[in-house]
């Protein structure tokens, strides 16, 4: 086997937490090769002999919510009240989604004279992020296994204590010998030998688009199935006549949460020049409200970014925009007072922020709200799309019918009304470059099932 450690960092005290194997292609061929010994076994069980161990695990994730929102605020530096409520809340809500889904779903459909049957599509290769090291976890390996496909894990290097916290608990669930396997391990190592092992079905890769374009090339060469979930640049617009203090709030809120490692964050937001003044001055206001601090403090809204390379990369942007001549509202590349360790950026408001600047073209990936003004509508809907990215976004107006109506404009995958909340049986995925494919939800069953007819 390959040998080697990887060294867990606490990003808010740059503390050592704990040392993890760095897995290489010995192991992953390892895993997969457990893998597909069971494959054929497991593909063959019942909805109902899935269903137990599965209802086991939702039970074991809704058991251990205290120990999960500890261990993402050590390894990720969410705060503990998001922690708890989005990092240890969401993926139990998703898990139980597809305890109830596939309870229900029809694996067997009549179609004129042919039987159409929906079958495990294979060995799943799961590599995920670690912006939200379990959601992303579950939102994949779940799915998968309801679907009857065993899974090979790679999780991120640098939040790889939940992902054992979870395998842990798919153990004590009582899945069959090879059915999940976990492996620690790198991208450049781990993660590209999994995506090139020809044991492997399918990949489903969350996380940049340079690496989710490297990985589909490999995938591609040998015909799998690949589900992409990349970046983001998303864009809430502001329409006349909406809630502009509402509007504004729910933004910078979107934003500073997860302190801004969100794919989907709408990082960009659009205001028309008549009403633009008054909107950087409501999220000066409102960014106020968000003081970086000691995520285990349960008063703290916005914690450390998960890496000093994060924290470097966020900083370069901020500095970047302003030589740009972009407008400092709120925040800046400095370090935050009073928090001499730990990977800290201080939440930041860009106002007269323009299209081609890189700060509205590019993932910042951090605590960092770009405004930009519009004309009219027509103008709106132009700098919404102006982007590669194509994930999420926002759309305020006077009534929802309006709201509908230019939200059907929008180039992306999901986009909330008047904030409309978070709907884990909804698809998630993008248009353009913010990948293939779709998670959560009955969409997010069938990326791991193939088709087979019989015709009579």
């Amino acid at each position: 086997m390959d040998t080697g450690a990887i060294t867990v960092l606490n990003p808010a005290t740059e503390q050592v937490l704990a040392t993890v194997a760095a897995g290489g292609a010995a192991d992953v061929d390892a895993a997969v090769t457990a893998a597909r010994r069971a494959a054929r076994a497991w593909g063959a069980t019942t909805r109902e002999e899935r269903l137990a161990p599965l209802t086991r695990l939702r039970d074991g994730l809704a058991a251990y919510q205290e120990e999960i929102a500890a261990t993402v605020v050590a390894e990720l530096g969410a705060p503990i009240g998001f922690a708890a409520a989005v990092h240890a809340g969401l993926p139990l809500a998703v898990a139980g989604s597809y305890v109830t889904l596939l309870a229900d779903h029809p694996f067997e459909e009549r179609v004129g004279n042919s039987v159409v049957f929906a079958e495990p599509a294979g060995v799943v290769a799961a590599i995920t992020p670690w912006n939200y090291p379990l959601h992303q976890i579950v939102a994949k390996v779940v799915p998968a296994l309801a679907a009857g496909c065993p899974v090979v894990l790679k999780p991120a290097e640098d939040t790889p204590l939940v992902a054992r916290l979870f395998a842990r608990l798919v153990h004590e669930a009582g899945f069959p010998a090879g059915v999940f396997n976990l492996v620690t391990g790198t991208g450049p190592a781990a993660g590209a030998a999994l995506a090139a092992h020809p044991g492997v079905d399918v990949v489903s890769f969350t996380g940049s688009t340079t690496v989710g374009r490297s990985v589909a090339e490999t995938a591609g060469r040998g015909i799998k199935r690949v589900t992409l979930e990349l970046g983001g640049k998303s864009a809430n617009v502001v329409l006349p006549g909406a809630d502009l203090a509402r509007a504004v709030s729910v933004n910078v809120a979107n934003v500073f949460a997860n302190s801004g490692q969100t794919c989907s964050a709408w990082t960009r937001l659009l205001v028309h020049r008549d009403q633009y003044e008054e909107a950087v001055a409501l999220a000066a206001k409102a960014a106020g409200k968000y003081l970086p601090g000691d995520p285990a403090d349960p008063q703290t809204r916005v914690g450390p970014l998960v890496s000093a390379r994060q924290r470097e990369q966020v900083r370069g942007y901020i500095t970047g925009a302003l030589a740009e001549g972009a407008r400092l509202v709120v925040g800046g590349a400095e370090a935050p007072d009073g928090l001499a360790a730990g990977y800290y950026v201080l939440p930041t408001v860009l106002a007269d922020v323009t299209a081609d600047m890189t700060v509205a073209r590019e993932e910042v990936f951090g605590p960092v709200l770009a405004m930009l003004a519009y004309r009219d509508e027509d103008h709106a809907a132009e700098l919404a799309n102006a982007t590669e990215y194509g994930l999420a976004g926002g759309v305020w107006a006077a009534d929802t019918a309006t709201a509908a109506a230019f939200a059907r404009r929008l180039d992306a995958g999901q986009i909330d009304l008047n904030g409309g909340r978070f709907n884990p049986l909804a698809p998630f995925g993008g248009y353009k470059n913010s990948g293939l494919g779709r998670e959560l939800g009955r969409h997010g069953l069938e990326e791991f099932l193939q088709y087979k007819s019989l015709q009579y």
